[in-house]
């Protein structure tokens, strides 16, 4: 597999994502559609444009946030993650929005090796997404339940 082991991370290393990807009005109606989020600013550009300041769509948080940390994935966990053990201090400091190409960079915080079992750690990641402008559209500290490298046989 071509993630990460445990014994892999750094403190403070930082990767800078290859992967981009330009999201899309077919992207914000599906993930929100999918979700039962019938909020008019994700999906009615009417109601945007006459009563939003933003005057256009804004793309939902939650695929924002999804398409951040799953940007990381082919290269950090790709089958070396056991679990997200959780996700704090979310924040989207700057709106997303359709046509807006996203690229990501993930620092390692810290990590730990498992206290319940030997063979996995927990590892501290502040996964931050910017738009092609360079401007920090989310960014949420992750804790990623990760296996060690197998022992030789």
């Amino acid at each position: 597999m071509p993630g990460l082991y445990f014994e892999d991370f750094e403190d403070g290393k930082i990767f800078e994502h290859t992967l981009r990807r330009t999201v899309t009005e077919m992207d914000n109606m599906l993930f929100s559609n999918m979700t039962l989020n019938p909020q008019p600013l994700h999906i009615d550009r009417h109601f945007c444009e006459t009563q939003t300041e933003w005057g256009q769509p804004l793309m939902n948080s939650l695929f924002t946030l999804g398409l951040m940390i799953g940007i990381s994935v082919n290269d950090l966990t790709v089958g070396t993650t056991i679990a997200n053990l959780g996700m704090t201090d979310v924040k989207f400091p700057h709106p997303l929005f359709h046509g807006d190409t996203v690229h990501a960079a993930t620092e390692v915080v810290s990590k730990r090796e498992s206290n319940s079992r030997p063979d996995a750690g927990i590892v501290n990641l502040m996964h931050r997404a910017y738009n092609q402008d360079d401007k920090l559209v989310a960014e949420c500290l992750r804790q990623a339940f990760m296996r060690k490298r197998p022992a030789e046989a």
